[in-house]
């Protein structure tokens, strides 16, 4: 673990505090091996899902919830990060096992799931500039060949074949974050977002393809083991679905096209210094990882994912005004929106040329 702001974990903060003994109970009912002797931190990270460490006399674990407080409609999927992680870990995707789900708000105020907590290390700059410069690029290495297995991960042998709707993937995902951005008015509004609000739905890729995609693919997500570039658990899957592959590997991609804001990017590095890969050949290797002739359309992906992020950020701005912003980088993230945006407009430019 590095000293970002991120990691490592503290006092439960008042906003996200619960009924401890309540919860005991029914780690008593539910998690096989629960020991009791229950303790509760909770982690830095977790931007949209108050994270916590469960520490008890025999183990640990990890718990997510929904935030308390109001809440914007479809936003904060818990049930559904534990659905996919457990399907995915059946197929033997790196992903923590989930020890029981709890829907019911009644136990701890909001529904819940507990997971293994998985021990390794999370690099929460892409530079890696704490890392051996000789691991660095077996790293992404590694990172690349996880988001390539995801997507080639059939999702009817997966058993989440109705996990999502397989049309109209960017489509539908620029509706729902217009729509969110839209519907945040403690907020505001943003020139530049209303500008891609407009302009992205007009130009969408009509190509169709369907791959089990995580919505929020960063090194940061990332666990990898103590001793070797190695994925051990891809973790925070709140934003999976069903949808297109390209998209998700933009997501991803984005942190070529960023610089080092909040979430640290890779923009004006100097990658060869670094030992780390340029952007065409990371995007080379997943490529041929996936069986793909070519990676089309990329430039306008970017777009996108950029106005989504920015649309990420600007929530959770709305949910620190309303309270119930999960992390004191809030504010950090909050007050990036502008710069954001103007990134994603930028990278809509270049994708007509």
């Amino acid at each position: 673990m590095s000293d970002n702001a991120f990691a490592g974990t503290g006092d439960v903060r008042a906003a996200h505090r619960f009924d401890e003994a309540a919860l005991a109970a029914w780690l008593e009912r539910h998690v096989a091996g629960y020991r009791g002797d229950l303790r509760v931190t909770q982690f830095n990270g977790g931007q949209s899902n108050p994270t916590y460490k469960l520490t008890t006399a025999g183990d640990s674990y990890v718990l997510r919830r929904k935030p308390p407080g109001q809440l914007l409609k479809g936003a904060h999927a818990i049930e559904r990060e534990a659905r996919v992680m457990s399907a995915l870990g059946r197929v033997g995707y790196p992903v923590p096992h989930i020890h029981g789900c709890c829907d019911d708000p009644g136990v701890i105020g909001t529904p819940f799931f507990v997971m293994e907590m998985v021990e390794g290390r999370i690099f929460w700059d892409a530079s890696l500039e704490a890392q051996a410069p000789s691991e660095r690029a077996a790293i992404f290495d590694a990172m690349n060949q996880a988001i390539a297995a995801l997507h080639a991960i059939d999702p009817v042998a997966a058993g989440l074949e109705s996990y999502g709707r397989a049309d109209r993937y960017v489509a539908r995902q620029l509706d729902r974050w217009i729509a969110q951005y839209r519907g945040d008015a403690d907020a505001g509004r943003d020139e530049m977002m209303d500008r891609l609000a407009d302009w992205l739905p007009a130009h969408v890729p009509d190509d169709e393809e369907t791959a089990i995609v995580h919505g929020d693919f960063r090194i940061d997500n990332l666990i990898f083991a103590p001793d070797e570039p190695r994925v051990l658990a891809v973790l925070d899957w709140e934003l999976s679905t069903l949808g297109h592959p390209l998209a998700d590997f933009a997501y991803h991609l984005m942190m070529y096209r960023m610089p080092a804001l909040t979430i640290p990017g890779l923009l004006g590095a100097n990658l060869r210094a670094l030992n780390l890969p340029d952007e065409d050949s990371y995007v080379d290797a997943y490529r041929q990882r996936t069986g793909r002739t070519s990676v089309p359309d990329l430039d306008f992906y970017l777009a996108f994912n950029l106005f989504r992020f920015a649309a990420i950020c600007h929530g959770i701005k709305g949910r620190l005004l309303r309270g119930t912003a999960a992390n004191p980088n809030a504010h950090r993230l909050a007050a990036e929106v502008p710069l954001l945006a103007s990134l994603a407009w930028d990278q809509a430019m270049k994708s007509l040329r």
